[in-house]
């Protein structure tokens, strides 16, 4: 027997419910703060992602080479894209350019509960803009996004890797160190960091310091240790003012302040942030973005850019976890011949109805009218209209409302208004 390849999935029509519930919620969302839609195409250029993240990432992505000899690859991600269609064909439209998407990516990964190899990914790019009003309608967007599909319990980590940079020449942590320090920041093994730490020349208080930087959620303590670098001044300022803007505009108060939060550090630069949903447990991380760079490294006039990419499989399991009850898949309406000799007039009601936009299906395995009920609840359906022979000598058929059981004799030409206005 065949079956999907590893990493893969099929969606039943009763999961793609969730799926398209979540994709409606969130695109209402996304154009509810004034983005646009934008789709991008499936493969790319290799060189767009080794680009941006180092040729490293080929062991990590689907690369293959075409039939014309190109180096392509599968997308693992939107933000480059998105980027690199802006340089391509927007760079002259007005800004700030507000981009959404959704899109299925492509990632070489281990499969695990709510990692795949083939996942979707919604996300949006902020282009031109970068005041302190920006940012907070950024991080607010991303809040209200995932409060909006009906999560509950969700919590945001703010960080910044201007400070988060500052800090490493603070205590003298050249590239080297850091890059043996950043993996353990990352899943926060602070008791290994601490060794390592060590190692790279910086134990004791000092190292205890370093440490006690990254975990608090104080500003107050951030602002003291930094009141003599100008540099982050500076950035604390705007940092307090997006914040300000957060929490009393924005009506954000679940988060906190994490200067331990490592993205990608190449790119990334200033604010960056991440919300979890706690019921998740370890992998408990649904979005995550921030202010970077890319535009010139792809070839375009420098200009502020800033993002946030979602976990679309991820925010379903958080969903299921806290107990959400999705919207049924509901059908507006079965019909019911009790002959064949109704299949003709069935039809006709059938299509006249799908013509208002109301959702329809009708008997095809001409069963028996208990087996024909007993379908149209496991369909959902709202209502059942039957097609008997009395009620349509009088060009009328019977209306079942399929909630209370009650039945009422409608002319075929008010069915449309009698369902629309019961």
């Amino acid at each position: 027997m065949l079956q999907a390849p590893r990493g893969t999935r099929d969606f039943t029509p009763g999961e793609m419910q969730k799926r398209r519930y979540i994709e409606h919620t969130m695109a209402t969302t996304f154009r509810s703060f004034g983005y646009g839609e934008i789709q991008t195409p499936t493969f790319e250029n290799l060189e767009l992602f080794t680009a941006k993240s180092g040729g490293s990432i080929i062991d990590e992505i689907y690369a293959f080479t075409d039939k014309g000899g190109r180096q392509l690859a599968l997308r693992p991600e939107l933000t480059a894209p998105v980027i690199r269609c802006y340089v391509e064909r927007l760079q002259m439209e007005p800004k700030p350019l507000k981009l959404y998407y959704f899109g299925n990516c492509y990632r070489y990964d281990r499969p695990q509960k709510g990692r795949y190899r083939e996942f979707q990914q919604a996300g949006c790019e902020l282009i031109g803009a970068d005041t302190p009003e920006a940012m907070a309608e950024l991080l607010g967007c991303a809040f209200t996004l995932l409060k909006n599909v009906g999560l509950q319990n969700i919590r945001m980590n703010i960080g910044n890797l201007t400070l988060f940079n500052r800090l490493f020449a603070h205590f003298k942590l050249e590239k080297p160190a850091q890059k043996t320090l950043l993996p353990l920041i990352d899943k926060s093994l602070f008791d290994d960091l601490r060794v390592a730490l060590g190692d790279c020349d910086l134990s004791g208080e000092a190292g205890d310091q370093f440490i006690n930087l990254l975990q608090t959620a104080s500003l107050d303590e951030i602002k003291e240790f930094f009141h003599k670098d100008d540099i982050a001044v500076q950035e604390l300022t705007t940092m307090e003012t997006v914040l300000d803007l957060l929490r009393n505009a924005f009506q954000v108060t679940d988060y906190e302040i994490k200067l331990g939060i490592v993205r990608g550090l190449d790119y990334y630069k200033g604010i960056v942030f991440e919300i979890d949903a706690p019921v998740l447990g370890a992998e408990k991380q649904l979005c995550g973005g921030g202010s970077y760079e890319l535009v010139s490294l792809f070839g375009g006039t420098e200009v502020p850019t800033a993002g946030f990419a979602v976990g679309f499989d991820r925010t379903i399991l958080a969903l299921e976890a806290e107990g959400f009850t999705f919207p049924s898949p509901a059908l507006d309406v079965y019909i019911i011949p009790v002959n064949p000799e109704m299949v003709l007039t069935t039809i006709t009601i059938a299509q006249q109805l799908r013509k208002e936009g109301i959702s329809v299906d009708f008997d095809q395995l001409r069963r028996g009218m208990g087996k024909s009920l007993k379908y149209a609840a496991a369909r959902n359906a709202l209502k059942v209209i039957i097609v008997g022979l009395k009620e349509l000598e009088q060009q009328s058929v019977t209306l079942r409302d399929m909630k209370t059981g009650t039945q009422e004799i409608v002319p075929i030409t008010r069915i449309h208004s009698t369902l629309k206005h019961p």
